[in-house]
């Protein structure tokens, strides 16, 4: 079996991909771009990737081509009717950030309502050892405890973070679909979560009714000053009503890991808000690349590849 890594700078160099127990070889690259895919594809048996896209057209040249695997959960990148239609599986890894991406968000929160990241770029400057005293008060404090969360997507990950946010002593509301005529047990109304909720974190699917689900309409139906979190998709806002809503005041605070274009363009509404904006938070696509997450994701990449050349599936 001739395996192909196309893109192996998509995982930290630390933790590498154990290598399957099956004669193989093993051949790998940092990136490839889209007019390299065919050329360092064409005799492969098994392609892994995170973000190489393959197209209709492209899989049409693969004759050889038995397995995508990818070393993510999305499928996004893969034309996945065509590659059934030409007899290629894809395999995928889920479950293995069900730790990290909740503990990114906590983070985010704790740093958007205690300024953790102002008073860190305000040492950079110097600027408490100009004080006049032992303290200053520049940036808003604001305890965890007693706000209320709103969570858009209860699956494992909005799940745990709801566990975690209740642990801390937050109110959690878990908000039903934005278009449903009936509320679901353990549900609270879209736009009464938009309402009453003092954080709003996106742990649901990238849809076409999810699409820009955070848009100007939705977010003038905001509680004044909310703080809005994405660890999920980076489709599911609009980023240009965001950055209107943090500039008038609508929403108090944003933390972003995921932009709709990665990497992002230096024109992106976002990244140029962050330069002048002290409310910004941007993480690029990392809260669920912890080292305990990796190693997970890696052995199942592992497993798959395995499992695979074992049973044809």
């Amino acid at each position: 079996m001739k395996i192909v890594f196309l893109d192996s700078t998509a995982l930290p160099k630390h933790i590498p991909i154990p290598r399957p127990d099956f004669e193989h070889q093993w051949i790998e690259f940092e990136h490839t771009s889209a007019e390299q895919v065919l050329e360092r594809a064409a005799d492969a048996d098994i392609v892994v990737t995170s973000k190489v896209v393959f197209s209709r057209e492209i899989m049409a040249q693969l004759p050889k081509l038995k397995l995508i695997a990818l070393t993510a959960t999305g499928t996004d990148n893969i034309d996945k009717e065509a590659a059934k239609e030409f007899g290629i599986a894809v395999k995928n890894v889920a479950g293995y950030s069900a730790v990290t991406v909740p503990e990114h968000v906590l983070g985010f929160i704790f740093s958007l309502k205690h300024s953790l990241h102002l008073w860190y770029k305000d040492q950079l400057q110097g600027k408490w050892t100009e004080s006049k005293q032992f303290c200053y008060f520049d940036h808003p404090v604001q305890d965890v405890r007693g706000s209320t969360l709103g969570v858009f997507g209860k699956g494992s990950l909005g799940s745990e973070v709801g566990r975690l946010a209740t642990a801390l002593g937050m109110k959690v509301l878990y908000a039903e679909h934005k278009n449903t005529t009936q509320c679901r047990e353990g549900y609270t109304p879209f736009y009464d979560v938009l309402a009453q909720a003092d954080v709003l974190t996106l742990h649901c699917p990238l849809t076409p009714d999810t699409q820009r689900l955070i848009n100007s309409e939705t977010l003038s139906h905001c509680k004044k000053g909310a703080l809005l979190i994405n660890t999920g998709r980076g489709p599911l806002i609009d980023e240009q009503a965001v950055v209107d809503a943090l500039k008038s005041g609508q929403l108090g605070g944003v933390a972003i890991d995921v932009l709709g274009k990665e990497p992002p363009a230096k024109d992106n509404p976002l990244i140029v808000a962050s330069q002048t904006l002290p409310n910004i938070i941007i993480t690029p696509h990392i809260a669920w690349a912890s080292d305990q997450a990796v190693e997970i994701l890696v052995d199942k990449v592992r497993l798959n590849l395995e499992e695979f050349v074992r049973t044809g599936k």
